[in-house]
């Protein structure tokens, strides 16, 4: 029988690692996006579409790859 404690803690952990995954989301694309769009202080004249497209990738990747971490810690409770 496995540890309640254990499964707990993995919870725990899996859910801080999403929770993470979805501040980057908002953090590196959300905001951005949010700035370009409303031209925040100016924001598209100071940042190139490119630069913007770039970013958000790389943020896109980060959150998912944070979150694919989660799902393997939680299915590591299966075995």
């Amino acid at each position: 029988m496995t540890d309640p404690v254990r499964i707990e803690q993995t919870k725990l952990l899996a859910s801080a690692l999403n929770t993470v995954a979805t501040s980057c989301v908002t953090v590196g694309i959300a905001t951005p996006l949010a700035g370009y769009i409303y031209n925040v202080s100016n924001f598209r004249t100071l940042v190139e579409p490119w630069v913007l497209l770039i970013g958000t990738t790389v943020w896109l990747s980060i959150a998912v790859s944070l979150h694919l971490g989660a799902r393997r810690v939680l299915r590591g409770l299966a075995g």
